[in-house]
């Protein structure tokens, strides 16, 4: 006996392609729990259903050949277990999602998956200040120049503002510690992201305590370090920056600005790179990711969250 495959039907053998590909849609703005129980649908049904829409998203569109890429990691689940996710900076879309952790084996795999000749058209390699990630695109694409994000850098001084916040809670007793008291988020935010009643919070932590006063407007103005088009002034602000921390004890932001120093080609790269790329989407698409890890909560097919995070950015079909 044969059995004929129709076009117009989907894998699920009770359902048409126009009909999977509605689910699809749906499913790219609500949770699978919300689709299943609107179309009375099992919600297994609606996650394969779902996983058929982005498998088609991918095959229309082959396979990259991007020329800036970003590299990143993203935890998805409890005790460090990673995965490793490349970015089209050019395009803004991932490309791949994988590895078994993020390590360098593991970033080799996305270069083997691209093939030698697309990875010698890379150009640049936006990254965090992880040595396993340089190692392995010098040792994979030599002709790559290497830059270390934005995003990462700012958080990592966003930690150490908070370790000195710690600090001087631990430093005080009494009613001084009120003011520092579940203010984490206060003091680590951009100020035009607070709330009115943030901002007055804010404002009060910073005229009660020097210290983190002195930390917190480090903070805001080292931002302004990307904003310089040549090296020379880059460096310059690097320095007076540097030299703004004597005297001050802030240990945190001494090992921060160590940090810097040894890691100096990758950010002075910005400055000399003559297509500026946009690292605000290595930020917002974090961002994104957590999202689909909250609407997938529970569900721990790895498969079905490979395929969200490389069609999040993809237009509909």
């Amino acid at each position: 006996m044969k059995q004929e495959k129709l076009d117009w039907l989907a894998d699920y053998p009770f359902c048409t392609r126009r009909f999977a590909f509605y689910v699809g849609r749906r499913c790219r703005d609500s949770s699978i729990r919300d689709v299943a129980e609107e179309l009375r649908l099992d919600w297994k049904t609606v996650k394969a259903l779902e996983m058929q829409y982005m498998r088609e998203q991918l095959r229309r569109l082959g396979t990259p050949g991007p020329k800036v890429i970003g590299l990143d990691e993203v935890s998805i689940r409890k005790g460090h277990n990673y995965r490793i996710v490349v970015s089209d900076l050019e395009r803004k879309r991932p490309i791949w999602f994988g590895g078994k952790d993020r390590s360098e084996a593991s970033l080799d795999l996305f270069f083997a998956w691209l093939g030698p000749k697309k990875s010698k058209g890379i150009r640049l390699a936006v990254m965090d200040m992880w040595k396993p990630f340089r190692n392995s695109t010098r040792r994979n694409v030599p002709q790559a120049a290497i830059l270390f994000d934005k995003f990462h850098i700012m958080r990592n001084l966003g930690e150490a503002l908070d370790q000195i916040r710690k600090s001087e809670y631990a430093r005080l007793s009494g009613k001084k510690r009120e003011f520092i008291k579940g203010q984490k988020y206060t003091l680590l935010s951009h100020r035009e992201n607070l709330s009115l009643n943030g901002r007055a919070a804010l404002k009060k932590l910073l005229k009660a305590n020097k210290r983190l006063n002195t930390a917190y407007l480090l903070k805001e103005s080292f931002g302004q370090l990307w904003e310089y088009k040549k090296e020379g002034w880059a460096r310059r602000f690097f320095e007076n920056w540097r030299a703004a921390l004597k005297w001050q004890r802030l240990k945190p932001y001494e090992e921060f600005a160590q940090k810097i120093e040894k890691h100096w080609d990758g950010i002075a790269a910005y400055s000399q790179w003559e297509d500026k790329v946009s690292l605000g989407f290595v930020e917002g698409f974090n961002n994104k990711i957590r999202v689909i890890q909250r609407r997938a909560y529970g569900l721990r097919d790895e498969e079905y969250l490979r395929l969200k995070v490389l069609t999040c950015m993809l237009p509909r079909l």
